[in-house]
Formats: C-alpha cells, structure tokens, sequence
C-alpha cells in the first residue's frame, strides 16, 4: 500500500549567526483522509487513474448533500508554507480550514498550472483537475488539521487527489513529488535524445541584464495618450514609438498582484502593449461590471509596468442573441450577430451602454476613468467583422434583422435612382429571391457573386454596404470622442471574400479611425474536430516554413503570402493586431525574428502576438492545447533581442517602392487594386509580374516588394496612378533571393535563410546549417542545426563593433515532452500531444566577434530567467561555442 503522507526536511542554508535554515515540503494524498464524509458517484469517478497521484482520489457528487474531509499530518518546522492543492477547477467551490482557523475558499481563478481533462471518455465535462495555488499557509510545528467541504452548486462536486505545503518555491508537474523534479527532467532527457527540458523557476525579478523594462517609461501615459501622427505612432512627449505587444493577459489572472506579475514578465522581454481581448457583456447583451471592474485593474496594473492597454470589447462570436431579446429580435440563442451592429440602431444604442459602462467607471485603485486614463492605448470598435466577408449572407442574419437591412438597401436606392423601378432598371432586372419592392425592400446577392461578376446590382450593393459600414465607424468614433474618449480609435481588423477587389474598401473604411488594424496566423494545415481553436490527439497538421514561402498543402508551389505584409493607408499608422505561427509547426522558430525584422523594414507600427493564454511557461495552460501558446521557448523566450531590434528600429525601415493612389469611384466600381493585401499569390502567378518599372491597368504587384520596402496607399477623387520603383535590384527570382532596400536584410527562400547585417544587430534564422559559415559585418555565425536563430543585438545604443553590451540570443526547436506523431496523407498525425515541460533541440554552433578587441570580450551565460548561471564562469572572446542548454549570453568590453 502506498503511503498517504510524504515530509521532507533538508539543510537549505545559513541564516543569521549561522542558524540553520531548513527547507521543508509535506505530500499528502487526497483518498485517505482521517475523516472521510464524501458522497462518490459512479460516473464522476470513471476517470483517467494513471493520472492521479497513487492512482486514487478523494471525491464528492451529489445533488443534496455536501462532502467533507479532513486530514492529520505533522509539520516538521513551524512557519508559514506555499499551499498547492491537486482538485478540480471547473465549476467548483472548494472551502478549507486550517487547525480549526477562519474558513477560506480556494481560489480557482487565480494561479493554477497543468490543468487536464480527466474524463477516462475524453469528454469536456465537468471531469477536470488541476494545481491550483490556495495561498500560503502558517503551520505549527507537529500536528496540523486541514479540513475540506465542497460547495459546488453543481451536484456539491469535487475532487482532491492530493495538496502539498512547501516552505520553498514549488512548481507542481503533475504527479511528481518536489524531490523527482530534477530526476524527472534528466529522465526526458535520457528519454528524448538531445533534447532538453525548458522549465525556468519562477523569476525572481531581480537584477537582469537582459531585462529590457528599460525601454518603457516609469507608468505607461507618463507624458499623456498615445496618438496618430504622419504615419507613426508618438508617446505624450511627441517620441515616436512602436509597440511589441501580446493578447493579454490572461483571463484566468483575477488576482491584482498576478496580473502584475504578468506585467512584470511582460515588460522585461520587451513588450509595452497589451491587447485586452473579452467581452463586457453578458448572455443578455447587458453590460457585465465584474469584466469592467477587471478591465481597469488590467489597464492599472499593465500601467505600473510601462505597458499600454489596448481594448477589444466585442466580437460576434461572443454573443449569441436569445430569442427573447426585444431590441435585437429573430435570434435563437445559438446564432450569432455578424453585421448587426453596423446597421441596426438599437443594437448600436445597447453598444453605446457598454462603452459608457467601459469607459465612466472610476479605477478601485486609482479612481480614475477609462476615458481619462493615457494608459489606455486605444479602443477598437469591433473584432473580426465585416460587411464584406462571408458570413454576411442571407444564413448568417434572421428574417427580422434582413428585412431592417434590406429596406435600408431599398431607401438608399430611391436616394440613388429616384425609384426602386429605376434602379431595377438600371439593372437590366436583375433580380434575387428577396426581393420586395412592393414593402421597399430589395435583397443581396452573395459576396462570391458580387466579386466574380461585377453586374450594376453588385456595385450598387457593393457601394451601399461600403457607405453603410464607413458611417457605422465614423459614427462611433464621433460617440466616442463626444463622450470625452481621448485615446486612439481602430475600426476593425478583418479580412474580405477578396483581397483584391474588396481588400481595398474594407481598409478605406478603416480610414474612419486613427490607425489601419489586420489580423493574421501562418498556419500548418491543422485540421481536426474543433481545430479552430484546439490541438486533440488524432488531429492532422503539416510543418511548414514561412522562410521558404512553404505553400500550406505541401507540394504545392511556393505561396508569396504571410501576415508580416504591411501597407500604410491613407498616411495613418498600421497595426496588426492579431498574429502568430501556429502549432504544433516545428517552424515557430522562425516567428520572433521574422515578425521583428520584416516589420521594422516596412515601417509597421504595432505587431500584438496571440496569446498569451497563460503566465507560466506550460505547455497547455487551459482545458484544451492551444494553437497560439506564447509561453514557449521558441516564442517568448525569443522575446527579448527581436523586441529590441524592432522597438528600437535596429533594423532601418526601406524606401517606398510602392505609392498607390487608388481612385475612390475605381475602387466602387469593383476594378480592386493590383496590390491586394493578404492574397494568395503562388510561384505560377509570379510568371506574370512584370519585373521592371513600367506597369500596366489590371497587373499585380509583386508581393516580394514587402520584402525590400514599403508600400503606400492613398483613396483619392483623382485618377489612379500607380508609383512602382524597379524590384530588379532587390528580387532575383531565379535565385530565389530578396535583399532589403536598406542591405541590412536577405532572404534566401530558395534554402530558407534570413540573414539581418545591420550596424546593431546582426545574426541568421532558418536552415543555418545550409548557411555554413556566414561572415556578416562584426559576427561570423556557424551552426550544423537545420533549424535555429541566432541574433546579436547591441544593449547600448551602439554598433556591435564597439558596444560595450551586448545581448546574444540563440533556439533551435521546441515540442512537448512525450509529443508524438506518425505519417498521415500529406502531413502527420498526432498520436500523443505531450506534456510538460517544454522541450528544445540542443543547441550547437559557434559565434565570433571579428573586432580588434574580440578575445578580451566578457562572455556571461544567463539562464532562461536572464541571471549569470551560477555554476559556470564567464569566459573571455573571440569565438563563443554555444553552450546546448543556453539561450542568451551576455557579452561585454572590459
């Protein structure tokens, strides 16, 4: 029989006078309690056992009656402890009382770590568990009591497997005891041939080198709001600015002094923007002042760190109407509202009640209101929405809300023809099913229509829905500004059913706000049940390398098309709200430096990474695996050199290859433009762009151009004209290269190589092994990996060739501990999706400065905290041979 209780006690250290401090932990399993007063239930109990610690767990369901428990286990030493408990989070409510002290309730939605689904049928119910941190705890020396109740309104449920009090740091791994920890992380090792486990302690926020809380100021808004000016963003103090930012933080961080940690983690690897992503709303549409209340504490807290907030307060798919709302009626509780909100007018009053709510309510902490708060970004008035995408159809809108919309389409037709007769006229009759021109009413034919064919009745609607969803921004934005909202204002950030013909109406709408906003993911052709937002075992995905321009299905042609391309319109700043690599493509190594180097180049404004869906650096931090996890080595911990160059502008921003004046009536008239933003473009349109400076009506642009320079756009009443620079110099498509205008940046796509050779920053991403040795400027880079970044970035402002600090940072890959696949059609197959910790490929390879006072370079190694390792020495230059388990070094001038 297993035991119930483990105690540790070691020699930890020596105190003051030489004391003895000791360092103790106690284990206690959750199913033998002394006393024992749970209700079990057959089916709460099937469940995956090989996950329990012991195999057995305590619990409790049951419709009428509570669950009890208390144990007896002694404490070494007196003194207050971490209190960890292993129980189920979801829809529970756990009370505990400690040596018959006041009753306290755990907190489930503050800091817990490697939740699972424990379900032994897999399915997402109620079957969950999870280390929830319960706070710290004072125990006596011997004998201690801690008895348990569950309070779940849900059947009184609940689960204990087991909890532990330590009186050191403790980061729970499933099952693993504090003293298995470092045995487990060798045993991966043994397990997974040269790879290494990536699972940092916590950070201590000490001292850092490579802690960049530096570039933001003291408290984000110091010097008052952001705002929008020649294309740039600039601080209260006229600097310009760009903001490395992430979706964030995460919404199970409720606690104040969590959210602060996160801030505090956030501005050390570079970022100084958070986009606060959530609804303020309840089922009924009615605003919800629990999510206000925590937005204001994001925004407080985000502030002490230098970071901004940027709020995103509705996205359709938030909502889901019931059928008894009487100001937005036809729904049935499962539909959602595409495109209601930019027409009907109730709808639009309720909206207002939510910003209203947003923006008036004073801070707990500060007291101060959103609206005069400058550590408030901006407001984006609505996520991932638009006339002019696909789900604006007749399916997508109830009866109700069609008719309101067709018969403001039949009123604007009298406005424009004088009579919706005239107007079927001038449509040679064309007609829909909806049609009803006997109430004023005249139906929409489907986007896919609209933009293949092009009738009179397409442009007609085409115009209308543009007018209609441009007076919907500028209407809020002048709601807003009216209401005393002095922040900066985006209209949305979607896509269109097409890039080329509607992409340009849907950013001209834009232009009703202070900046142009997208979104956009590098995916690996991940299909699967509910593989929009989760990772499951059996589902199907194809790694996939940005640098080489991988198509998505693999095989086919190279795809000219990733997130990273920019356009500035109409002079106003640009912003991407929205993007990442997904996983589990082992090519996120790319991500970091790529985003960083190509939008420094083009001049981008604001890159928000998504997401940051937990604050701890697990492998899957919800219910479910996620697609778009920050908290990995490839992802975060590449943070800190691609943060600084692209905030500081390491990398120079490119001429203007591009300048569009994009007529306003062309654009209208659904004649597109010939560079369509987020299009795909593969190797056999390539053919027939033309190479040199000439350009004709009805060609495209090539989309390499993002890769030399900058574009710009303007919607002008005046005839089109298009300003293209010769490519020739930049593009060598038979080589399969682009150089940047600046010759500060080459891609090799042909064998997927980013090369950066700038005055501050200089390193390779990609295939380095096909790189050999690359001898750029000051650093000479040499590694055997097929897959790794390594990047040179001066601390001090000045060239890697007489800095006296600089930062180097390298990564190979990431995977999940225990992450496995197998061959499926063209891609794989996850046959076991992992666990943590995190994982990295050993890293190898060489780096050597090339200047004159090379070999008296101080070489410190940091941690993946970035803190001097404590065991090992710094050493002196010229050449650095890469260390496997090391991410950053510190070099210096002595």
């Amino acid at each position: 029989m297993k035991k119930t209780l483990a105690v540790l006690v070691s020699l930890a250290a020596l105190g003051a006078g030489g004391a003895p401090l000791r360092a103790a932990w106690i284990w206690v399993e959750g199913e033998k309690p002394a006393v024992n007063k749970m209700n079990r239930h057959p089916w709460y109990d099937q469940v995956k056992r090989a996950e329990l610690s012991g195999g057995d767990f305590l619990s409790n369901f049951h419709p009428e009656k509570i669950g009890e428990a208390e144990y007896r286990f002694e404490a070494p030493i007196a003194g207050e402890y971490e209190f960890w408990i292993r129980a189920n989070p979801v829809q529970a409510s756990l009370v505990y009382q400690l040596n018959g002290g006041e009753e306290k309730e755990v907190d489930f939605k503050g800091e817990k770590r490697g939740q699972i689904n424990l379900a032994a049928d897999g399915k997402p119910d109620l079957r969950f568990l999870a280390w929830v941190k319960a706070g710290p705890a004072t125990l006596k020396a011997g004998a201690n009591t801690l008895r348990f109740r569950t309070t779940s309104k849900n059947s009184h449920h609940g689960m204990i497997d087991c909890f532990v009090l330590s009186n050191e740091p403790f980061r729970p791994q499933g099952v693993l005891k504090p003293d298995q920890l470092a045995k487990a992380q060798t045993q991966w090792s043994a397990i997974h041939q040269g790879w290494l486990p990536f699972d940092p302690p916590p950070d201590p926020f000490a001292a850092s080198p490579m802690d960049l809380r530096f570039l933001n100021e003291p408290v984000a808004g110091q010097h008052g709001f952001v705002r929008a000016q020649d294309g740039q963003f600039l601080l209260g103090n006229g600097e310009p600015v760009r903001f490395w930012g992430v979706n964030g933080p995460p919404h199970e961080l409720k606690d104040r002094a969590a959210i602060r940690r996160a801030a505090r983690l956030l501005a050390k690897r570079g970022v100084n923007l958070v986009r606060a992503h959530g609804a303020i709303f309840d089922k009924r549409g009615e605003a919800n002042l629990e999510a206000v209340k925590h937005l204001l504490t994001v925004v407080e807290e985000m502030k002490a760190e230098g970071i901004y907030t940027h709020l995103s307060i509705y996205f359709p798919l938030w909502f889901a109407p019931p059928p008894d709302l009487a100001w937005l009626p036809g729904y049935d509780g499962k539909k959602h509202p595409f495109a209601a909100l930019m027409f009907n007018r109730q709808f639009q009053a309720k909206y207002q009640d939510w910003l209203k709510a947003l923006l008036l309510t004073p801070g707990e902490k500060s007291g101060r209101r959103l609206v005069d708060e400058p550590a408030v970004f901006g407001l984006e008035i609505q996520n991932e929405d638009s006339f002019l995408f696909w789900t604006f159809s007749a399916d997508n809108l109830p009866d109700p809300q069609l008719r309101q919309l067709e018969k403001m389409f039949g009123d604007w037709l009298i406005r424009r023809h004088g009579s919706l007769d005239a107007a079927l006229a001038r449509w040679n009759g064309q007609k829909t099913r909806r049609d009803a021109p006997a109430e004023g009413r005249l139906g929409f034919r489907p986007l896919w229509n609209m933009v293949n064919e092009k009738t009179a009745r397409d442009r007609d609607t085409v115009r209308f829905l543009v007018e209609l969803q441009t007076r919907f921004y500028r209407e809020s934005y002048q709601f807003l500004r009216q209401l005393g909202f002095r922040a900066l204002i985006s209209a949305s950030n979607w896509t269109t059913a097409s890039a080329e013909v509607l992409g340009p109406l849907e950013a001209w709408s834009y232009t009703a706000g202070d900046f142009a906003d997208r979104h956009g993911y590098f995916g690996c052709l991940h299909k699967g049940d509910n593989a929009a937002w989760s990772i499951r075992e059996g589902h199907t995905y194809a790694d996939r390398s940005a640098l080489r321009f991988d198509a998505e299905t693999p095989g086919q042609p190279k795809q000219f098309l990733h997130p990273v391309m920019d356009i500035e319109y109409q002079g106003k700043p640009t912003m991407i709200s929205e993007t990442t690599f997904n996983r589990p493509n082992r090519y996120r190594t790319e991500a970091p430096l790529y985003f960083a180097a190509y939008a420094a180049l083009q001049g981008s404004d604001a890159l928000v990474h998504f997401a940051l869906d937990g604050a701890d650096w697990e492998v899957k931090p919800n219910f479910f695996m996620q697609p778009w996890t920050l908290m990995s080595p490839a992802m975060m911990g590449q943070f800190p050199a691609a943060a600084l160059l692209y905030r500081r502008g390491l990398v120079a921003a490119g001429r203007v290859l591009a300048d569009l004046r994009l007529n306003q009536e062309d654009l209208l008239n659904l004649q597109g433009t010939p560079l369509p933003l987020g299009a795909s473009f593969d190797e056999l349109r390539l053919r027939d762009v033309p190479a040199g400076v000439e350009f004709k009506p009805g060609q495209r642009i090539d989309p390499l151009l993002h890769y030399a320079g900058r574009a710009r756009v303007q919607f002008v009443a005046e005839p089109a004209e298009v300003q293209r620079q010769d490519l020739r110099p930049y593009v060598d498509h038979a080589r399969q290269t682009v150089s940047s205008s600046t010759g500060e940046l080459k891609l090799d796509y042909g064998r997927g190589l980013l090369t950066v050779n700038a005055p501050q920053a200089q390193g390779l991403c990609g295939n380095l092994q096909a790189a050999g040795r690359a001898e750029l400027r000051d650093v000479i880079f040499s590694s055997p990996l097929e897959l790794a970044a390594m990047l040179a970035v001066a601390l001090d402002g000045q060239p890697l060739a007489g800095s006296e600090k600089i930062l180097l940072q390298v990564m190979s890959e990431e995977q999940t501990a225990g992450f496995q696949t197998e061959p499926s059609g063209q891609g794989k197959k996850i046959v076991n999706l992992g666990r943590d910790p995190w994982l990295f490929k050993e890293i190898q390879g060489t780096v050597r400065f090339k200047r004159p006072d090379a070999a008296r370079l101080k070489v410190t190694p940091l941690d993946f905290n970035g803190y001097p390792q404590p065991d090992t020495a710094p050493a002196n230059g010229p050449e650095i041979r890469l260390a496997a388990g090391v991410f950053y070094y510190l070099i210096t001038s002595q």
